[in-house]
């Protein structure tokens, strides 16, 4: 088979059902077919991201920004892998911050960039900040219980 797009569906397939190897050997096929999608990079990050190969997941979440720079979700999955990784000391926080502000550039309603905004704003000690994104959140979807466990743990821990 020579389709591009047969791969690739069943790359997206094999990720939906927690097949991460077999996905990113099906969306390897459809990468040697053309080269020039975000969309085979974006889920072969995906892919390697759930089987924790973070390295390769950002240099494919980069490939697919670099092909289209509207990729909302590559942004906010990059920022969300420097946010949550164990393995590196120092994560570069200020980068993530970047990404997520990309993100909620092109989508000014993505809850889940404004808590993960949020937490990187903790991390760096901008509470008051933090606090803002967590209010945005709050006001787009009123339930949101770890935006509202965030916000009362940021107002009685940091802020007096």
């Amino acid at each position: 088979m020579n389709d591009y797009k047969y791969y690739l569906d069943n790359g997206i397939f094999n990720i939906q059902n927690g097949r991460f190897k077999e996905a990113i050997d099906d969306i390897n096929k459809s990468l040697e077919l053309k080269k020039d999608r975000e969309i085979p990079y974006f889920y072969r990050a995906v892919a390697n991201q759930a089987l924790e190969n973070f390295d390769e997941a950002m240099l494919d979440y980069t490939k697919s920004i670099q092909l289209n720079d509207k990729m909302t979700d590559a942004y906010y999955n990059r920022a969300r892998i420097i946010l949550t990784r164990k393995d590196i000391e120092n994560p570069d926080i200020e980068k993530a911050i970047k990404d997520l502000e990309k993100a909620l550039e092109l989508d000014n309603k993505f809850v889940d960039a404004m808590f993960a905004m949020a937490a990187a704003q903790k991390k760096l000690g901008n509470y008051h900040k933090a606090l803002e994104y967590l209010e945005k959140l709050i006001e787009i979807e009123p339930d949101a219980v770890h935006a509202r466990a965030l916000k009362k743990l940021i107002l009685q821990k940091y802020i007096v």
